[in-house]
């Protein structure tokens, strides 16, 4: 029955990979594609080399793909690259598929913004331990030789390097509208991963500690963890209590602290990592 469990989640998680690489799909093959819009990346090498020598998106996307994948199969073995291979699988398949549909027509900041649908589907890629390949798998693969550069300097001079090369095929105009896409794409992945582990960390010092942790404890279900302190100014020792919440739990807790002490001291921050019960249980990639 385990085995038939972790099975079915696996077979869900390509599921979703397969739904984000189609997102990502469209937003090449309909949004960034018809205006020119170079935004890094496989897919932008393979904008430029559709406009100049007229070669299918999924084609340019599938051939640059196949070394990478071979050579990181060798270098890292299967379980490092599996999802990605979906992924890039997957991707390479909607550009073929998917039809060709007018979208924002020739207004270029339309599609440049439009082309968060490009975010959302990278961002759930994120969320999977999953990429699309390309300069990303690239970037894996030299970081093995130039250890002194992390895997993200490394992607980003690649990037920037295909966004240059997109720039004197179609104009600086076209770069600089790509810069913005780049931006909208990142904001958006950042805000789904952001989102999906967002939560409000309470710290709360109070004369009746004792009574509010209880009541968080009983009512909302959520762990407190109690550390002396001292006033500085008054000298006066006091429970300090934390205690993690998803940021939807925060207005119950506040309600909570101010029934039992409306002179409370609550303070209230963003918390974008929480791991462990009640939150998430396995951090390790799959």
């Amino acid at each position: 029955m385990k085995d038939f469990r972790a099975v079915k989640t696996e077979l869900a998680c390509y599921a979703v990979i397969i739904f984000a690489a189609f997102l990502m799909g469209f937003a090449i093959k309909n949004l960034y594609d018809p205006v020119n819009l170079v935004t890094g990346g496989v897919s932008g090498v393979a904008i430029i080399f559709k406009s100049l020598f007229d070669i299918p998106l999924w084609l340019t996307n599938t051939l640059l793909n196949i070394p990478l994948f071979l050579a990181a199969w060798r270098l890292k073995g299967w379980n490092f690259i599996k999802r990605t291979f979906i992924a890039t699988v997957s991707l390479s398949v909607s550009l073929y598929v998917l039809p060709e549909m007018t979208i924002a027509g020739d207004d270029i900041f339309l599609s440049a913004l439009f082309g968060i649908l490009s975010g959302v589907g990278t961002g759930i890629l994120f969320a999977v331990h999953a990429t699309t390949g390309g300069t990303d798998m690239l970037a894996a693969l030299l970081h093995l030789k130039i250890r002194q550069y992390s895997v993200s300097q490394i992607m980003q001079v690649l990037d920037a390097m295909v966004v240059l090369a997109g720039a004197s095929v179609f104009g600086l105009g076209s770069a600089l509208y790509a810069m913005i896409a780049i931006y909208a794409v990142c904001r958006v992945s950042d805000g789904i991963l952001d989102g999906l582990n967002f939560s409000k960390l309470a710290i709360i010092i109070s004369e009746r500690s004792k009574e509010i942790a209880d009541s968080i404890m009983k009512n909302m279900e959520r762990g407190v963890t109690a550390v002396k302190s001292v006033g500085m100014y008054s000298g006066t020792e006091r429970d300090m209590l934390f205690c993690v919440v998803p940021r939807k739990e925060i207005i119950w807790l506040r309600d909570i602290v101010r029934e039992y002490d409306k002179q409370a001291f609550l303070i209230v921050s963003d918390v974008k990592e929480v791991f462990g019960e009640g939150f998430i249980e396995d951090i390790s990639p799959k």
